[in-house]
């Protein structure tokens, strides 16, 4: 007879938190300063010194004395070693240490800071506290990261999501840097919209501003200026359904025809968010402004007078169309591709046509990537200020009066955090209307079984307009770049055309002397340091979303709503906002992170996330739950399932995220503004200061070095990341037949 194993006493994760946590609290710098990159902290005093010291010598030597709690907090967890995870103290200790761990980390953390006590009410109940303290360290950073996964491993062992603790973990985990990096900076800039000038706050200043003719007014229904919040939401709605319709029009003709040039094709539908969205903006200007090229030829061939039409909206749409719609076509590639061609193969034995085949089998199923390419779309909109402050002219919006208000002549924060909660409520019923159209439904395409099937061509009758619009657009695509291309290589574009190679050698020029290489080109600074940050972005972006997405289409936990809504908030919000709240929030204990590079680092993570977690979502609504139980009941854990069953079919979500976040991060412009420092530059500030300096063709060729950068970086992301294998066919092959 067969005896069943004992159940084991030691866990390896338990193991390695306490360990991780007693590292963090009497080996690692408790307080964060800036030589800790370079670990000169080793050699200036550590472990003594009250700068660098660990929180238990700080301790020891009577200093601080409000981190003690924190010590008797970690020692706890050493009771439940070897106990069994059924063993009701397990759970008890875990839950009591970690939370009250984490809890008293936090609360300390906001009470005390550069002066001693952060509220007068504190003061007045303790008493002055005669010291003080700087923001967190990394010894904080992991300390605080041992409590948080000590809890969720006694909520875990309490029964929390099935007992597994790599989900309860997940869920924890994210739950805690959303609510430090999007809720709390946002939390902080939002209370300034009940601000008073002098102190206070006041309600009726708060809802005069909120109801104020300039954000609602319906002056356009008699001819005159609408409302900047009426402006924004009609021309969010267009700019959703059009770049939706383009790549869903794209995707198309890279998965159900027999175009030839489909990389290029590819690489050319994605080159717009690799661009700096101001130079689209001059292109589009030096096209069809007063002065343009087609709009004087336009002008001599019909004798039409030049106008301004661009100015406005018709030049937002286009320069937004154009710079968004690679967003849709990334979240839209891997759901078309996912559906599953037995489905339509069924349909057509079933004496249906293709176009019947398409409109009730295919396109139903692309309804998750539809809904999600639109919601993104929408809000990049709502947030886009870069198109809007170079081609609105008389056209404002929402976001480019929050970036006046924060950084015009007024200064007045109450009125940016006013526009922001207007910006975010029309987001928000975006977000819903998207959970209502998709309902219930199930999506489901891909499950365990094979599926060897090919991808049925496009009816004729969806065909010829879909390769019509993709002609059209790429043939205006080629024109956009052409001019700007052009515009690096001449003199002063549309001035002096003399064909020069000037800007290129002033940006990057490289010198060798006895001491070897020198980049002594004026831009190296500002595009290592982006690179850089860029590169340590974009995993972290990927990866957070992904486990975002996994954790709201394969798990069931209260709250999921909210903590969907959550991963969007930081999309929603205008990057200005973003910059400013992160000022605010972080330029104090008990993080102080302000002007170093991770504040660059972390505002692009939760700005970007937002697409990682809509692509993993269309992509992973498409995967049967079927293979995720059957891992499962083959003794794999949750996190084994995730990385070899979930994972390897998410290839195009992961491509998705890793190219966006990473080009985003190269091209942000909004919240760069206002978190560089002269030490760590961004190349679109470069690039600013010099279209502000009237210098716009180092402007243009810094941006072309970056377009061609970028265009290498996805595709070796492309290689690394590979293709989803499920094997099926590709479409129109024959071999097999």
């Amino acid at each position: 007879m067969r005896t069943l194993a004992p159940e084991k006493t030691t866990y390896p994760v338990l193991i390695f938190w306490i360990i991780a946590g007693w590292v963090g609290i009497a080996l690692l710098p408790w307080y964060g300063v800036e030589a800790f990159w370079r670990f000169a902290w080793l050699s200036r005093g550590w472990p003594t010194d009250p700068d660098y010291a660990p929180a238990a010598v700080l301790v020891a030597m009577g200093q601080k004395l409000w981190l003690a709690p924190m010590l008797l907090a970690m020692a706890a967890p050493f009771m439940v070693i070897g106990r069994r995870k059924t063993d009701p103290l397990y759970a008890r200790v875990l839950i009591l240490a970690g939370g009250f761990g984490f809890a008293w980390l936090v609360a300390q953390g906001l009470g005390i800071g550069l002066h001693g006590w952060t509220a007068p009410w504190l003061e007045a109940l303790f008493g002055p506290l005669g010291t003080r303290q700087f923001g967190m360290g990394y010894g904080a950073l992991i300390t605080a990261s041992a409590f948080l996964f000590l809890f969720t491993q006694g909520i875990a062992a309490r029964g929390a999501v099935g007992g597994d603790v790599f989900v309860t973990g997940a869920i924890g985990g994210v739950i805690a840097v959303v609510t430090i990096f999007v809720f709390y900076p946002i939390f902080i800039m939002m209370m300034s919209a009940f601000a008073v000038q002098g102190g206070g706050y006041s309600l009726s200043e708060f809802f005069g501003k909120m109801f104020s003719e300039r954000i609602w007014g319906l002056g356009c229904l008699s001819g005159t200026r609408c409302g900047v919040a009426w402006n924004s939401l009609f021309l969010a709605v267009l700019v959703g359904v059009l770049t939706t319709l383009l790549g869903l029009v794209f995707a198309l003709v890279l998965t159900r025809s027999g175009f030839r040039y489909k990389g290029a094709l590819r690489a050319l539908t994605v080159l717009p968010i690799i661009t700096p969205p101001f130079v689209i903006g001059l292109a589009i200007i030096l096209l069809f402004g007063l002065s343009g090229a087609i709009t004087t030829w336009t002008a001599d061939l019909f004798g039409i007078r030049p106008t301004r039409w661009v100015y406005g909206m018709p030049g937002i749409l286009i320069a937004q169309v154009l710079a968004f719609t690679p967003i849709a076509f990334l979240v839209l590639i891997g759901v078309v591709e996912g559906v599953s061609p037995s489905m339509e193969e069924a349909a057509q034995t079933l004496r249906a046509n293709r176009w019947q085949t398409f409109r009730t089998i295919s396109l139903p199923l692309m309804r998750p990537g539809l809904a999600n390419a639109f919601l993104l779309g929408f809000i990049e909109s709502m947030a886009d200020f870069g198109n809007p402050l170079v081609l609105g002219g008389n056209f404002d919006v929402l976001s480019t009066e929050i970036f006046f208000a924060i950084v015009g002549a007024q200064y007045d924060q109450s009125r940016a955090a006013i526009l922001a909660m207007v910006l975010l409520t029309f987001t928000l019923g975006a977000f819903y209307l998207q959970r209502f159209w998709l309902g219930r439904k199930s999506y489901t395409t891909v499950t365990g079984k094979g599926d060897a099937g090919v991808h049925p061509a496009m009816p004729a009758g969806l065909a010829i307009p879909v390769y019509v619009i993709a002609a059209l657009w790429v043939a205006f695509t080629v024109v956009i770049y052409g001019m700007i291309l052009y515009g690096s290589v001449v003199q002063l574009w549309g001035v002096n055309n003399t064909i020069t190679l000037k800007h290129y050698v002033t940006a990057f020029r490289v010198s060798l002397d006895d001491s070897g290489i020198r980049w002594t080109g004026s831009a190296w600074g500002s595009f290592f340091t982006t690179l850089v940050i860029s590169t340590l972005a974009a995993p972290l972006t990927a990866a957070i979303g992904l486990i975002t997405a996994y954790l709201l289409t394969r798990q069931r936990f209260a709250g999921k709503r909210a903590f969907e809504f959550g991963t969007m908030l930081s999309f929603a919000i205008p990057g200005t906002v973003i910059g400013v709240s992160y000022i605010l929030a972080f330029n104090v204990p008990p993080i102080e992170i302000t002007g170093t590079g991770l504040i660059l680092i972390v505002s692009f993570v939760f700005r970007n996330m937002p697409v990682g977690v809509r692509a993993g979502i269309a992509s992973m609504s498409q995967l049967d739950k079927s293979l995720d139980e059957s891992s499962l009941t083959l003794g794999a854990n949750s996190w084994q399932t995730f990385r070899r069953i979930i994972l390897p079919l998410l290839r195009p979500a992961i491509l998705a995220a890793l190219v966006y976040s990473f080009v985003r991060a190269m091209t942000a412009i909004s919240a760069v503004i206002f978190l560089v420092s002269a030490r760590y530059d961004m190349a679109t500030s470069y690039i600013i200061g010099r279209v502000e300096n009237n210098d716009y063709g180092l402007a243009i060729a810094y941006s072309t070095a970056l377009i061609f950068v970028m265009l290498a970086a996805v595709g070796l992301l492309q290689i690394l990341v590979g293709r989803t294998k499920i094997g099926r066919r590709t479409s129109h092959d024959t071999k097999g037949a």
